[in-house]
């Protein structure tokens, strides 16, 4: 069985509750051939996680209802989510966040604004090439 992925077929659930923000990867994001859904919360994405079960996950660390490294902690803790890629897109500091991110299974950590090259070759990376970590920042 062909199990390669590609571009059009690939799901990603951006988690952010910024409107202005998912609206904006909304439109970068399906202008290069991926499905986009959304939750704004982490109870919203766990939730979407298990329903949706994405490709990929755009997630922001400063979220109501339990930030972002809960929404970490329960999709590894869940055997049919806990291979699911993450990226980090967050406005919080990079200091202790950007390891924490990455010990928690993180395959990229970006602050915002991200450049559009930044984010889309990290989404590559971890959809197609997903044998190893990625670290980019600003």
């Amino acid at each position: 069985m062909d199990t390669a992925r590609t571009t059009d077929t690939a799901r990603i659930l951006v988690v952010d509750d910024n409107a202005a923000i998912r609206k904006g990867l909304s439109v970068r994001l399906r202008a290069n051939g991926y499905a986009v859904s959304f939750a704004v919360d982490a109870i919203s994405a766990t939730a979407a996680l298990v329903t949706e079960m994405p490709d990929l996950v755009i997630l922001d660390l400063g979220l109501p209802c339990g930030d972002g490294f809960v929404v970490m902690e329960r999709l590894n803790n869940h055997d049919r989510l806990a291979g699911i890629p993450v990226i980090v897109l967050t406005g919080r500091e990079l200091a202790d966040n950007r390891d924490r991110a990455l010990k928690a299974g993180a395959v990229a950590f970006f602050q915002k604004p991200v450049e559009d090259g930044q984010l889309l070759m990290a989404i590559n990376k971890a959809l197609y090439f997903p044998e190893g970590r990625l670290f980019v920042d600003k």
